[in-house]
């Protein structure tokens, strides 16, 4: 008894402190949601499938569904209680099934993503000229980034009013006649969070080890509890 409850206490303790990194994770993912949030608020007005403010809207719910997972797993280790570890396992379990889904949606279907992020972008550039905001995020996307455009300057003909006249947020400065930027903007946008996100991959990979390990220790914890219960009956 006294070595199964020696065992109990270990697995314990590291099951709290694998709990505490994840719940700290969490905090990360959600700081880095929100700091997107921030940097791309000039363009909060674009369709939410444009790739920084998905990907910042996707770090906010993975962050704190992450915090409130770790949260409940710290609970469930320090009152060894069996309904919370399984509670906590479970939800952890579909947390981590659902992130491999979404990883395997995007690396098999992400041409199609694509497509329908423009699609959407380039039917929102129809109301240009009548919402006030979705006209200060592009022109604000087009200025920051330094292109025209979703795909290229064509994309604005018969939309600004003047057939074939981008607006003057596509022209680089200080050019008399307009001198257009050429790069796309949704490469442009793509390209910027792609060299920003490396990063959150690898601490990403590093909460996914984390999880498998909180998975187990959940799992040993709970039969730990469940054996002593047995004993003590």
């Amino acid at each position: 008894m006294a070595v199964s409850r020696g065992c109990l206490c270990c697995v314990k303790y590291l099951m709290f402190v694998f709990n505490l990194i994840f719940w700290l994770g969490g905090c990360g993912l959600f700081g880095v949601g929100v700091w997107l949030s921030f940097t791309q608020s000039q363009f909060s007005s674009l369709p939410l499938s444009f790739p920084s403010l998905s990907a910042a809207n996707l770090l906010l719910v993975a962050g704190g569904v992450t915090m409130v997972t770790g949260f409940l797993g710290c609970l469930g280790a320090l009152k060894e209680q069996r309904c919370l570890l399984m509670t906590f396992f479970v939800i952890l379990l579909l947390l981590f099934l659902t992130e491999v889904s979404l990883i395997l949606i995007l690396s098999i279907y992400h041409k199609e993503l694509d497509e329908k992020a423009k699609d959407d972008l380039v039917k929102g550039m129809k109301d240009y000229n009548k919402n006030n905001d979705l006209k200060d995020s592009w022109d604000n996307m087009q200025r920051i980034f330094k292109c025209c455009g979703v795909s290229n300057h064509t994309d604005w003909h018969n939309i600004t009013g003047t057939p074939g006249q981008p607006p003057s947020s596509c022209c680089r400065p200080g050019t008399k006649p307009c001198h257009l930027w050429e790069e796309p903007c949704y490469e442009k946008a793509k390209n910027f969070l792609l060299s920003n996100i490396t990063s959150v991959l690898v601490f990403g990979v590093c909460l996914g080890i984390v999880q498998i390990l909180a998975l187990a220790f959940s799992m040993l914890m709970y039969c730990q509890i469940l054996r002593a219960e047995k004993y003590m009956d």
